[in-house]
């Protein structure tokens, strides 16, 4: 008899679909995972109480409510639970919509089951990685204050308004100063993903950065776009401003 696999995590399942989350079941218990299922928005909401999920697959088609509503419910609260959304193909808004949501990743129907439990692992590896920083010390570097525990960003005393991913986004690049990293790589390292289609994603979010900062400072600058390359933090930029 096989050795049963160790546990490796309790995911929910959101889909209206009953052969999907069934698919989804038996896929991730052979992994090891604890799955539970929910059939539409609102039992899904609730399932996230009980069962207290490590991550959840979200359909955004939903009857009732949908997934869109579903996911900006979820970032409400305040326990960061990683959500992996399940697009139709080709919908690209959507997954990019989805991102920029607060979606940790995507999946376009039909999708291999073998790639869903590889996504979920990386999913879950990045959400760790995410707890590891948290305990890591707030950054103060110029009129610009991060702090990871709490999640928070200030610009000369004044909070910012972040989202969960310009927040990682923020955080990373600034904890690696003067290092430049291409998009695929912040994809990767942000978003814990390996990223299949169009990377504009990140420059979406270096924009809204840039715009938020410099809203509440004016000209104070530290994303820099390295042409041809990619992006990195650059606290110099600020010396001369004045």
């Amino acid at each position: 008899m096989a050795e049963a696999p160790p546990h490796a995590g309790v995911i929910l399942v959101v889909d209206d679909e009953a052969h999907i989350r069934a698919l989804c079941r038996m896929y991730l218990e052979n992994a090891g995972y604890t799955v539970f299922e929910a059939q539409d928005g609102s039992t899904g909401l609730a399932s996230v109480e009980r069962a207290r999920p490590d991550l959840i697959i979200l359909d955004v088609m939903l009857p009732g409510i949908d997934g869109w509503e579903v996911l900006n419910r979820i970032r409400q609260q305040s326990v960061w639970i990683p959500v992996m959304l399940l697009t139709a193909i080709g919908d690209e808004a959507d997954r990019v919509s989805g991102l920029e949501m607060g979606a940790d990743d995507y999946l376009t129907k039909p999708f291999s089951p073998k790639e869903m439990v590889a996504r979920v692992k990386a999913v879950l590896r990045r959400a760790s990685l995410v707890v590891s920083e948290a305990n890591a010390a707030t950054l103060s570097l110029g009129g610009l204050k991060i702090d990871p525990q709490a999640r928070e960003v200030a610009v000369e005393g004044t909070p910012l308004a972040l989202t969960p991913k310009e927040f990682d986004l923020l955080w990373f690049l600034a904890s690696h100063p003067q290092q430049v990293f291409e998009r695929n790589q912040l994809l990767d390292r942000v978003w814990g993903i390996d990223f299949f289609g169009d990377s504009r994603t990140v420059d979406v979010h270096i924009t809204r950065l840039r715009r938020k900062i410099q809203e509440r400072d004016g000209p104070y600058k530290c994303l820099e776009t390295i042409w041809g390359l990619g992006y990195r933090f650059n606290p110099s930029l600020n010396e001369n401003r004045g």
